[in-house]
């Protein structure tokens, strides 16, 4: 077989032309992981990274957007357009009025950011005092089943210019929706009645699955009081209008401060891959052969076995057709008194088979501006982020950046993973 051949045929056959052709030479190749071949090299999935800025707002002359994720649906014609949903942020964990802001030409640029008018603010009933119910953390997400965009997030307290901080009421999932003429719905309430989340249940910045059927694969987290909280797996409904539960599997626990947060579930080979946020300097991954129904969690760490040290901070699926990987943050020499080690953005690949990073792979994604051990004040924190599939040839990380001192000033980034061969996974 020509070298052509072999190049063009498919990911399997490749595979194990090359196991044949190394075995002849005594070298082993796994089966379980395959790789790109360049003669006798492995090539990495991943070919190039590239920064861009969105929104600038470095000087505090404009506007800081946080919480920037975006998703791909068909625009006109079926071409891919991205939608990205972002709000304002003007201190700790308080957010102006979510928006939206659509790129018809890949991410290039970006229309002026919109409202959206169901995950404004809205006053609680009942309350006198000012209390008023937001919105923040949420994900769009196409569904194309139904040709609807789902933007999930959950509830949130602020009364006057602050996150009311003592005073946040049961907090739950909410949800608006955009139809295929592009009108978004009210806002609504994803329901669970479970004494489990009565302090709190959510998908907070949670990456979801779309299943073939339509439903909607994703997890909660959850807890009666304000630690200890639990993560489970959720299959749900959707019909373009209304997301409802329909199972939820057994929890995952960890008993540490707040518990397992902000878990993110994606789908690669048979099986589908959690990752949860923890207050004990860890991250933890779990697998599922249904979504529900996960494994024993493990820490993350590398294929040596050292464990990474991460301070309560998400971490997010990067899933190639060939290959899954992680995008997260950790602690480093470079930057040991940035707070919880909010950058840079690294990533590495995944080894399936030993649910564990291949240090070898890892690779900054974003990296860290300023002094993160002399002068930690001067770097601008990206914990939170989010990772779109947005064509065969690239996927996105996009993140809003966070300088807390003199302002709340930064940039809305968009980090560029090229590959080095065609993500076969359908954008929608």
């Amino acid at each position: 077989m020509s070298r052509l051949q072999v190049d063009s045929a498919p990911t399997a056959q490749r595979v194990a032309l090359a196991a044949c052709w190394l075995a002849m030479f005594g070298v082993a190749v796994s089966a379980q992981e395959p790789k790109v071949l360049a003669g006798d090299v492995a090539q990495p999935l991943i070919a190039s990274i590239t920064k861009q800025v969105v929104w600038s707002n470095r000087d505090g002359r404009g506007r800081t957007w946080f919480h920037p994720r975006a998703c791909m649906f068909p625009g006109e014609q079926g071409a891919p357009w991205a939608l990205m949903t972002l709000q304002e942020i003007g201190g700790s964990d308080y957010f102006g009025p979510v928006q939206w802001s659509i790129s018809k030409d890949l991410g290039k640029t970006w229309s002026d950011p919109a409202p959206i008018p169901a995950l404004d603010r809205d006053p609680v009933p009942g309350r006198s005092d000012g209390l008023t119910a937001g919105v923040c953390d949420v994900t769009p997400q196409y569904h194309s089943p139904s040709g609807a965009i789902l933007a999930l997030g959950h509830v949130v307290f602020y009364k006057g210019d602050y996150f009311a901080r003592n005073e946040q009421l049961a907090r739950y999932p909410v949800y608006a929706t955009r139809d295929k003429a592009g009108v978004w719905s009210s806002r609504k309430i994803l329901a669970w009645d479970d004494p489990r989340g009565a302090h709190i249940y959510t998908n907070n910045c949670g990456q979801r699955v779309v299943l073939p059927d339509g439903d909607v694969q994703m997890s909660f987290t959850f807890g009666p009081g304000e630690n200890h909280r639990m993560v489970a797996g959720v299959r749900a409904a959707f019909d373009g209008e209304r997301l409802r539960v329909k199972q939820v599997g057994p929890p995952l626990e960890n008993r540490k401060g707040r518990g397992l947060l902000e878990p993110s579930v994606t789908r690669f080979g048979d099986k589908f891959w959690i990752t949860m946020r923890a207050e004990d300097n860890r991250g933890y991954v779990s697998a599922s052969s249904d979504g529900l129904n996960w494994s024993e969690k493990r820490a993350w760490a590398w294929d040596d076995g050292e464990p990474l040290e991460m301070s309560t901070t998400q971490q997010h699926w990067l899933t190639h057709s060939d290959g899954l990987f992680l995008v997260y943050t950790r602690k480093d020499d470079s930057n040991t008194n940035v707070i919880r080690w909010r950058a840079p953005l690294w990533v590495a690949q995944v080894d399936p088979a030993r649910r564990c990073l291949l240090r070898s792979t890892e690779r900054v994604v974003l990296p860290m501006s300023g002094d993160g051990v002399k002068d930690p004040k001067s770097v601008a924190l990206m914990g939170n982020f989010n990772v779109t599939h947005a064509s065969p040839d690239e996927s996105w990380v996009t993140v809003g950046e966070w300088l807390r001192d003199g302002g709340n000033r930064g940039d809305v980034l968009l980090a560029r993973i090229r590959w080095s061969r065609p993500n076969r996974l359908p954008l929608w």
